[in-house]
Formats: structure tokens, sequence, C-alpha cells
């Protein structure tokens, strides 16, 4: 399936097969596909929890307000951003971009002071939305990988932050854009057409 097949074909499932399994094997192989998704001066922002023992997904559907969705997908992926991604990855960035060729060596501390201009102290909401913004790519890009892969997916935007994090000791610092439900599509489901969507005209400018 091509790029371009995959988003035209990617839908919001609510009804997912709670019998059928995705294998760790191709779990990982989707989260290596998502772990190429662009981010902000290559920091890449996240972490993610794959949930996907029956206990655990039970408790994660009583922080997604109920959703059977949460407990019926194979995995449910909790996407986390993290403010500090610039502290605890600009070093390994740089390493990798100056053996690369990227820049020069004396460059670097160019480079690395750039970075934490852009980004300012670990305090300020620049933080916030550099994380959320970066971590929502890798979702995108995890979904669209999905679908390459014979696989649905959900993002949920429905559940109880301070409960997920509160659950699964997700440190207070850290945001949690969204919810992935990852399987398959429930067998004698059939999807209705997809749903109303805006005409481009009424929502780009061309200058």
């Amino acid at each position: 399936m091509d790029v371009i097949q995959a988003i035209r074909e990617r839908r919001s499932i609510n009804f997912f097969d709670p019998d059928r399994k995705v294998p760790d094997e191709k779990l990982r192989e989707l989260l290596e596909l998502a772990n190429l998704s662009p981010s902000s001066f290559n920091l890449q922002p996240w972490r993610v929890i794959a949930v996907r023992d029956p206990k655990r997904k039970k408790a994660l559907r009583v922080c997604a307000f109920d959703q059977p969705k949460a407990e019926e997908a194979s995995a449910v992926l909790i996407i986390i951003a993290d403010p500090k991604g610039l502290e605890k990855n600009i070093d390994r960035v740089l390493d990798s971009w100056s053996s690369l060729g990227y820049f020069k060596p004396e460059m670097r501390a160019t480079m690395d002071g750039m970075a934490r201009g852009l980004y300012d102290a670990e305090d300020s909401p620049k933080r916030r939305y550099f994380a959320v913004k970066n971590a929502s790519l890798f979702a995108m890009h995890l979904m669209l990988g999905a679908k390459g892969l014979g696989l649905e997916t959900h993002p949920m935007d429905g559940f109880d932050e301070a409960c997920v994090k509160k659950e699964f000791n997700i440190p207070e610092e850290m945001i949690i854009p969204m919810l992935v439900a990852v399987g398959y599509l429930k067998p004698g489901i059939t999807l209705l057409p997809r749903a109303f969507r805006r005409d481009i005209d009424e929502f780009v400018t061309f200058e």
C-alpha cells in the first residue's frame, strides 16, 4: 500500500476485534516506522506506553470514560510528549549530525545555542507546545504506518489525563496529547461512508 492509498483509506474505527492480537513483531515494526517521523531539531520528544495486557487495558478503559475500544483493541498506545526532550536528546542529536557531516565540529556550540534559544527555559510554555506538536507528528505517522501494515487505529482524545498519569506512573510534567487504539476491525462490521469534509477552498488561502 502506498502512502496516498493509506491516507485515503485510514479511518478511525470504533469496533475492534477483541480476539485478534497484533503480533509483537508487527507492533514493533509499526513503532519503528512511527519513529521516522520528523521533529523539531530532530529532538524526538516522545515516549510511548504500549498497553496490551488485558488487566491494564481494563484500567485504561476506566480512565477513557469507559470507551469499549480502549479494552477491545489489541493495544492502546499512550502517546506522551516530553517538554524536557531537548535536554535529554540534544547531545545525541548533535553527535549524529556532526559525525554525518551536517555541520563542522566547530559549529556545535552554535547549534546547541540555537536549539536552546528556540525553545526557551524548561518551564517556558514553548516547551509544552514543542513537545505536543512533535508527539502529534509521531502519532500521525503511526496511524498511517498502521494502515500500511494492515492494521486499524483510532486516536482517542476522550480520557482523563490525570487518571492515566496516576495509573501508569507518568511524571506530572509530561503531557498526553492522545491515546491511539491499534488492532483489527471486528468481523461483521461494515464501516459507514466517510463523513463530511470541508472543501479546501473554505480553509486554504493561496497567496
